[in-house]
């Protein structure tokens, strides 16, 4: 189904409007891939906050002019689906964990706001952690050292109870 005028200036504008906030653009090359697996690929994108579309590269280019990722123009070839998101991670991991699992599905390519990388940089970038995962990371070093200083506190009174609590049954074990 071919677009319209009006239709493709919408369609850039959408994308245009998803590349302001985003944090990662994720090329895949989808050829021979069939529509049922194009849908679940679409719905663990849409369950993950990645906003994945099939475009014309030639709606996409122009789509990144003016932002970040203007320099992914030039990987932009080929049957193409656009993984957008704003975490930088997300993309990346929804689309490396599909293409782990379906041999159609090749990533090409991506870009963070100012720098391009390849299809192995972007394998990379998809085992790290995410952005939640070093959050409770990070959470759990702060709280490391409190908790075991209040542990530390928490033993003096417990001592001091063991102490009496032995001292109490060796007196009532003793002759009287």
């Amino acid at each position: 189904m071919s677009l319209n005028i009006e239709g493709k200036k919408e369609v850039v504008a959408e994308v245009s409007e998803r590349l302001k906030n985003a944090q990662a653009v994720v090329l895949a090359e989808y050829r021979g891939l069939p529509v049922e697996d194009i849908t679940v690929l679409r719905s663990q994108a849409r369950a993950s906050g990645v906003y994945l579309r099939v475009l014309k590269n030639t709606l996409a280019r122009r789509a990144v002019q003016g932002t970040p990722f203007e320099k992914l123009a030039d990987q932009m070839v080929g049957p193409l689906a656009y993984g957008i998101s704003d975490d930088p991670v997300a993309a990346a991991k929804v689309l490396h964990a599909y293409a782990k699992g379906n041999e159609k599905l090749v990533i090409k390519g991506g870009a963070m706001p100012g720098h391009v990388m390849n299809a192995k940089e972007v394998g990379q970038l998809a085992t790290m952690p995410s952005r939640e995962e070093l959050l409770a990371k990070l959470l759990g070093t702060m709280q490391a050292p409190i908790a075991k200083f209040v542990r530390t506190l928490n033993e003096v009174p417990g001592k001091f109870v063991r102490t009496l609590a032995a001292v109490r049954d060796a007196k009532e074990k003793a002759p009287a």
